[in-house]
């Protein structure tokens, strides 16, 4: 999980990406109040290394540079945890988008540039009846 390279299917995704949101959250409603706003310096850059991992992974299970993630890190960043201007809301508008590409559509089928389709090797790596 801790790298760029390769590609991650949906079915691993949507549950990493759903713990690192929880991370945030449980920080952001909760430990910040007792930490202070200060924390947030340690605790956000240390979510931001495996954010950065996962949406590269599954960007480049669809057949796209990993580079696309930057929009997506910057509408978290613009988003979070309410939007309060404008581009808050452009930001929640390419949140929308990123989760219908990512969370609901399926990968590139077969062999991209970026290796393997995941879905397809846990499939013939399945348990086998005989």
């Amino acid at each position: 999980m801790l790298s760029s390279t390769g590609r991650m299917s949906r079915a691993a995704f949507l549950p990493c990406a759903a713990v690192l949101l929880a991370l945030a959250a449980a920080y952001e409603y909760g430990l910040a109040r007792g930490f202070g706003v200060r924390a947030g310096w340690v605790v956000y850059p240390l979510l931001l290394f495996p954010t950065a991992c996962i949406l590269s992974k599954r960007l480049h299970d669809r057949g796209r540079a990993g580079w696309w993630g930057f929009l997506v890190v910057w509408a978290l960043v613009e988003a979070w945890p309410r939007p309060s201007n404008p581009f808050g809301y452009a930001a929640l508008a390419v949140l929308a988008v990123t989760f219908v590409d990512l969370g609901l559509m399926p990968g590139a089928p077969g062999v991209n540039r970026f290796g393997a389709n995941p879905a397809a090797s846990r499939q013939r790596s399945g348990p086998t009846t005989a």
